[in-house]
């Protein structure tokens, strides 16, 4: 017992009624004792070196064949509050963006000086892939080998922002996504950013179009052009397993690798788009709620909501000025960015459905007499006899034709009018530095007969 007189000299202030000395049955449990006090001292220090956030730690199951990350099995805790990060992806690194991209980022760094600014581009995404899924990081080879076999762009480009999204969280804006307001807007202020794990705002409101074969399932979604979360959530796992197994089944469906998939615009808002998205988040409201959140919940909100750990933003907020959707204006107080879709052509490799007399049911912007319209006639066509069928759909390709030569007129035109324009004002430089009109030189006098010419030419094309 002598290792323990330290112990008893400790506690010499302990007097009790024992004469002095302790009986020998606790004298001998008092190892037994300091050992459970010790354990508990080692457990309490230990825990609170414990990362909060250890996304490796996780459960697998197998799906198709492959081994997957549960999304219900996630247990990392998510930060008090968001990431101070601002992420887009592109083809080439911003010292090689094109005047336009250039003007878009620059407002996001701008108008957040205190967030890190990070591209990641068609050189560079695979190795971040690699580094955070593959064995050095959660281990999810799965995720990699499906990553690098992809060869649609847009695909790639939808899920390597969730892939983003759930190592690191902070903002993910699209390449021609202009921010108009600082991201510290984007919650109000009656809110505890605590509470709150995502920002989403809605992209399309119509679900009176819900029956519509072409329309409908894309008649109500959540805007994935923009959006902001917590790293580690469930909901962008269960986004990125969803897309492997539509891939998977696709690819047996098609009898083609996942490298030769053929997919059209309806197969890819639904399986990485924005349908895609609106599916994962409904869903993982519905879990932590305990009963199923439907779209009703987010039609014609007049402001922000917050269900399940999301923050639910008008349509105004993301997506501004699209026409349809009660979607305002981007001078709006609520209307946070300005989505320009310049970068915005991948569908020339997905296309819609076009008929082939009347067009996209698109084109009608959700407008509902011109979709009733485009219905009635699409009806009518198919009624018809194949000759009546060709002669409707000749007609057609003549009038585009026509059409297309009245544009290519047009913009020639244009074109004459610019240079027009452009020498115009380089007549009036021209003419400031001179004393006069009467002491310019011929060429200048010319510029401005030439501006004289362009002026009335503006008032015909206007």
């Amino acid at each position: 017992m002598e290792k323990f007189h330290g112990f008893k000299a400790s506690s010499s202030n302990w007097k009790p009624n024992l004469g002095g000395r302790l009986p020998r049955q606790i004298q001998r449990a008092l190892p037994i004792y300091a050992g459970v006090i010790l354990f508990i001292l080692f457990l309490s220090y230990g825990n609170s070196f414990t990362p909060k956030f250890e996304v490796a730690h996780v459960k697998k199951r197998s799906v198709n064949g492959q081994k997957v990350l549960g999304a219900d099995s996630l247990a990392q805790k998510s930060p008090t509050r968001f990431p101070k990060k601002i992420w887009q992806t592109w083809k080439i690194d911003p010292l090689g963006f094109e005047d336009r991209d250039l003007t878009c980022a620059r407002t996001w760094t701008q108008k957040n000086p205190g967030h890190r600014y990070e591209v990641l581009t068609d050189n560079n995404d695979l190795y971040y892939v690699e580094t955070h899924f593959g064995p050095e990081g959660i281990n999810r080879s799965d995720i990699v080998e499906v990553y690098k076999a992809l060869t649609a762009k847009i695909i790639k480009a939808d899920l390597l922002r969730y892939l983003v999204m759930y190592i690191e969280g902070g903002i993910y804006a699209d390449i021609d996504v202009e921010a108009l307001k600082p991201i510290d807007r984007f919650i109000p202020e009656r809110y505890n950013e605590g509470d709150i794990d995502m920002v989403i705002g809605v992209e399309i409101d119509q679900p009176d179009f819900i029956a519509h074969p072409i329309l409908g399932p894309k008649s109500m979604s959540f805007c994935q052009w923009t959006f902001m979360c917590k790293p580690g959530l469930p909901v962008m796992m269960r986004l990125v397993e969803n897309i492997m197994i539509w891939l998977n089944e696709l690819s047996k469906k098609q009898g083609v690798p996942i490298s030769d998939l053929k997919l059209d615009f309806d197969e890819v808002i639904s399986g990485t788009g924005p349908s895609a998205f609106t599916a994962a988040v409904l869903a993982e409201m519905s879990i932590k709620n305990g009963y199923e959140v439907k779209w009703d919940t987010f039609h014609n909100i007049p402001e922000s909501k917050v269900v399940g750990g999301v923050l639910v933003l008008t349509v105004e907020a993301f997506a501004a000025g699209q026409g349809h959707s009660d979607s305002g204006n981007h001078n709006a107080r609520t209307a946070l960015v300005k989505h320009r879709y310049h970068a915005s052509k991948w569908p020339t490799a997905h296309p819609r459905y076009k008929h082939p007399v009347y067009g996209e049911v698109e084109k009608c912007n959700w407008e509902v007499e011109c979709v009733k319209m485009w219905d009635y006639n699409t009806a009518l066509f198919d009624g018809l006899t194949e000759e009546e069928k060709q002669k409707l759909i000749i007609e057609k390709n003549q009038a585009d034709m026509q059409k297309q030569a009245e544009d290519e007129a047009f913009a020639r035109k244009l074109e004459a009018y610019e240079a027009a324009r452009a020498a115009q004002e380089a007549g009036r430089t021209l003419a400031g530095q001179e004393t006069g009109v009467a002491s310019m030189s011929r060429p200048a006098s010319q510029f401005l007969g030439l501006a004289a010419a362009t002026d009335s030419f503006s008032k015909r094309l206007e």
